[in-house]
């Protein structure tokens, strides 16, 4: 498979499902995909329903033993949003090569800065008419220390 195009992508005031959604289908296409600016992102709903829901989603463990035994989650915004990719691509080796093609970052790293960076109007936070909690303060709450 030839590479289409490298795409740069802002995620500030993006919504973390849409925007993975878009950027897992890219990916598929065999674009590779940078985004940064991941902390700045958004998920959808209130604060007490985020927080329950991936609160729920880092306890999973086993049932066999629950306490020593079981996926260990990671907490900061970049795996998250990784993860979340991850999730919406094929689980087979083209889904695998796909994953490959997408860099994750926290702010703009020094390489980046001159590149154009574009937007999702898909995933931009002024469609979204409920309440919302930034990435950043999610993970701060589940623990993630920078």
């Amino acid at each position: 498979m030839i590479m289409a195009s490298r795409i740069y992508i802002d995620g500030t005031n993006l919504r973390l499902g849409r925007a993975a959604s878009v950027i897992a289908k890219r990916l598929i296409e065999g674009d590779a995909v940078v985004i940064v600016n991941v902390e700045k992102m958004v998920v959808s709903g209130s604060r007490a329903s985020v927080l329950s829901k991936y609160e729920r989603w880092m306890e999973l463990r086993t049932y066999k033993n629950p306490e020593e035994v079981g996926p260990k989650h990671h907490r900061s915004p970049d795996r998250l949003f990784f993860y979340a990719v991850r999730s919406m691509l094929p689980k087979a080796p083209s889904g695998k090569a796909a994953l490959k093609r997408l860099k994750v970052y926290l702010g703009v790293p020094e390489e980046l800065k001159q590149s154009k960076l574009e937007t999702i109007g898909d995933a931009d936070i002024k469609t979204l008419r409920g309440k919302y909690m930034p990435l950043e303060e999610l993970s701060r709450s589940l623990g993630w220390a920078v």
